[in-house]
């Protein structure tokens, strides 16, 4: 499976943002050993259902340390049998059509 995650707390760091707890979140992701890419408004994680969850949860959690209320968005793209390699496969098949002119 493939699963984008954004993790904001409500409260605002001492800098005036989020992006110290966003950091601390992403960390904990990249840290996990699982496939992942992070861009301006998701990170994105492939590996099998309950890894992936133990690590969105654990990266709530910490986020949670430092702010009293935590938003979670997530979407996963679940296909039973491809449970890796796509992460990079999908954009890989969307730039070759790109490439032929069929997009």
């Amino acid at each position: 499976m493939i699963v984008a995650v954004s993790i904001s707390p409500s409260a605002a760091d001492e800098t005036g943002g989020v992006a110290e707890s966003v950091a601390e979140a992403v960390r904990i992701i990249r840290e996990s050993g699982l496939p992942c890419e992070t861009n301006a408004m998701f990170t994105n994680i492939e590996g099998e259902w309950d890894e992936v969850m133990d690590v969105v949860k654990r990266a709530v959690l910490k986020v949670a340390e430092t702010s009293p209320r935590v938003g979670l968005v997530l979407k996963a793209d679940i296909r039973a049998g491809h449970d890796t390699g796509e992460l990079r496969g999908k954009v890989q098949r969307l730039e070759r059509h790109l490439a032929d002119g069929g997009a």
